[in-house]
């Protein structure tokens, strides 16, 4: 039985500064209990595994794999409070049926018998063990166990629809083990006996495995080379095979054999140094077009953060939010069904923050936004040969789309920017608006073409201010799954033609801002985030045109990522924005929560008098756990029947009229010019 202090984690109510890894053994139930019983509310759709019994496997001497590893993990998601979002899920040892799915009885025997060695007997033997990369101890057996039993007890809550998605937060790692051998760090392979359980036990048959740790999964992969129910994708420093589990196993070439042949695919990175452009294009040319092939009913994350940035083992740059955009890629297959299963990762920083960052992807929230990303010539060139490899078992792959393209990116034009030209041109063209000058180098050189306005500007005693985010194609990663990014990515251009209609109908003038900024090839803009350019591109088009301008009235409308500058615009032009503001609205898609301004000098009065925000009915907002405050910070909400943002929008345009033309009713317009001061 669960202990008591631990039987219901929604009754703990954790300060973040008040955790402390002392405190670790109280956080969560630590005895095995049969079956998953639900200790959360129900609509709770994920859930996790951990125990600090795992941290019963030490080494004395000091180790990289090492118990703090999951500690830290754990620590980070209780500070973030993550866990008071999750369903937790009793651990249990793996059972010997289960793991004789994968391993030999031998295997089983020699790991079972690590508990009993004696002290002279682990000694004799540890110069054996080191040569394996392994280390053996008293606790190591019961850890093991655990482990396996973890991931297992992960993979049949998704399996059984119990949970959408879990993680599990593991260790010893497993995906070095082999059917007859432990090795490197691991003893049993978790996920390859979860996934054989799974297979048994209900009616999922075809599972992918991703394995994103920097070490190639030899022991994942040989369990499963001969078998087309399982696909097995790896992407790895293999160096010419000198990169350890070392040899060929794990090469491109290395595709599988018999009726597994082409069901292991390897992206083995000639080299160290690889971050989110690399593997992000990976996951774009050849592993999604893949997957949607192969068409999973489960997906399993060997999760391995040694590839993150920090990381001196694997010496790799992924970062937290390139984690977080690949487990959103993947969440996108099996209808969602994902398990995320710890594996490597030493760095206790990097493992934490690169675990966090999956966490909030797994409870619905969206990846942060990353930089321009360009995939370097070494990896362009492996990933077009995996792809050579690769299009002789799937048709979804094509070598050509992969060929790299150096030399011709000074005659070549990205498709948002022939995007954003024709809107510039159908603007000018139909509604006779202007390009507005930027006044710094910098601005210019990132946003010109990007904000428009219409002649009256300065005139007019009505403005409306329509912000938002165009969009680019490489990082609208869930469109290579949907393979839809041609629609997705023209939705502003068919909207804005509504919305100047109506805004020139009814003899308003009209700033339009597109805030996606171009790449920067500066040192300080580079290490701006898209929140920060939005910023500083929003105060200044309020202190340079619209505070010079004639309007009395302005209306502000922000859609999608457009929406966070205008609140942070508020925040910083509190006086002068909360007078002359008179309908501020939101539309927000499934992915973010709506934003509010500071609580200070009564802007939240005046902003739940005048704001308007539309999202759809779906919204974690709309749901139960919502806490009525949260609510209440806003004016009106309207739930919608709509998911999509392009379709959101649209749909909301009625009641986006209606707003602003309650709001305009209740302000006047007097015979006075007034400037805003």
């Amino acid at each position: 039985m669960a202990t008591s202090t631990s039987a219901h984690l929604d009754s703990m109510d954790i300060s973040p500064d008040q955790v402390s890894a002392s405190e670790v053994e109280n956080l969560h139930p630590q005895r095995p209990r049969a079956g998953s019983l639900p200790l959360h509310h129900p609509s709770y759709t994920v859930g996790y595994i951990y125990s600090s019994e795992m941290m019963s496997h030490f080494s004395p001497h000091g180790h990289p794999e090492q118990p703090a590893r999951i500690q830290k993990i754990w620590l980070t998601l209780v500070r973030d409070e993550l866990n008071k979002r999750m369903k937790w899920i009793p651990i249990r040892e793996v059972r010997r049926d289960e793991a004789l799915l994968v391993h030999s009885e031998d295997h089983w025997n020699k790991v079972i018998a690590l508990q009993y060695l004696s002290d002279q007997q682990r000694a004799d033997s540890e110069e054996y063990y080191e040569q394996m990369s392994l280390y053996v101890m008293p606790g190591t057996t019961r850890a093991a166990l655990l482990s396996c039993g973890g991931v297992v007890e992960a993979c049949l809550a998704v399996a059984r629809n119990e949970l959408k998605r879990t993680f599990a937060i593991v260790r010893p790692p497993g995906h070095h083990a082999e059917p007859d051998e432990h090795m490197g760090f691991c003893f049993f392979n978790n996920v390859a006996v979860a996934a054989r359980v799974v297979q048994q036990l209900t009616s999922l048959k075809r599972i992918m495995i991703l394995d994103w740790d920097v070490h190639h999964g030899n022991g994942t992969q040989r369990a499963f080379n001969d078998d087309p129910s399982i696909l097995y994708v790896s992407l790895h420093r293999y160096e010419q095979g000198t990169f350890y589990p070392c040899g060929p196993y794990g090469s491109m070439i290395s595709c599988g054999e018999g009726p597994g042949l082409g069901y292991s695919v390897n992206v083995p990175w000639p080299e160290k140094g690889m971050g989110d452009a690399e593997y992000i294009y990976a996951f774009q040319k050849v592993i999604m077009p893949i997957a949607m092939e192969f068409a999973p009913e489960l997906v399993i994350i060997s999760a391995g953060f040694d590839a993150a940035a920090g990381d001196e083992l694997g010496e790799c740059l992924v970062s937290p939010a390139g984690y977080a955009h690949m487990t959103h890629m993947l969440a996108g297959l099996a209808g969602g069904r994902l398990v995320v299963a710890l594996e490597g990762g030493y760095n206790l920083d990097s493992i934490s923050k690169s675990a966090l960052a999956v966490t909030k992807v797994l409870l619905g929230e969206a990846p942060d936004e990353l930089p321009s990303l360009k995939a370097n010539e070494a990896a362009t060139e492996t990933v077009w040969l995996v792809a050579r490899e690769q299009s002789k078992y799937w048709k979804s792959v094509d070598p050509k789309a992969c060929e790299p393209q150096e030399g011709l990116e000074p005659i070549s034009f990205s498709i948002p920017e022939i995007l954003k030209a024709h809107r510039q041109h159908y603007l000018y063209t139909n509604h006779e608006m202007m390009q507005v000058p930027m006044m710094t180098p910098e601005l210019e050189g990132r946003f010109s073409s990007q904000v428009m306005c219409t002649s009256d500007i300065f005139e007019n005693k009505t403005l409306v201010v329509f912000v938002h985010e165009f969009g680019n194609l490489r990082l609208e990663l869930e469109s290579s799954t949907t393979c839809d990014v041609q629609l997705e990515r023209s939705y502003l251009i068919d909207f804005s033609k509504e919305l100047v209609a109506w805004v020139r109908k009814e003899g308003y003038a009209l700033l339009d801002a597109n805030l996606y900024p171009k790449p920067s090839t500066t040192v300080q803009s580079r290490h701006k985030s898209f929140e920060d350019v939005g910023r500083d591109i929003m105060t200044y088009l309020w202190d340079n045109y619209i505070q010079l301008s004639s309007a009395q009235r302005v209306i502000l409308i922000g859609h999608g990522p457009g929406c966070r500058p205008l609140i942070d615009l508020v925040n910083r032009r509190a006086i002068t924005v909360t007078k002359f503001v008179k309908a501020f609205i939101q539309v927000v898609g499934l992915q973010k929560m709506p934003s509010f301004p500071a609580d200070v000098d009564d802007v939240r009065v005046w902003y739940q008098n005048c704001s308007l925000v539309i999202v759809p009915s779906a919204h974690p907002m709309m749901g139960p756990l919502v806490k009525p405050k949260d609510i209440r910070r806003h004016g009106t909400i309207l739930p919608m029947e709509e998911t999509r943002q392009i379709k959101l929008i649209a749909h909301g345009l009625p009641a986006i009229k209606q707003f602003v033309n309650e709001e305009l009713s209740k302000s006047p317009l007097s015979n006075r010019t007034n400037r805003i001061p």
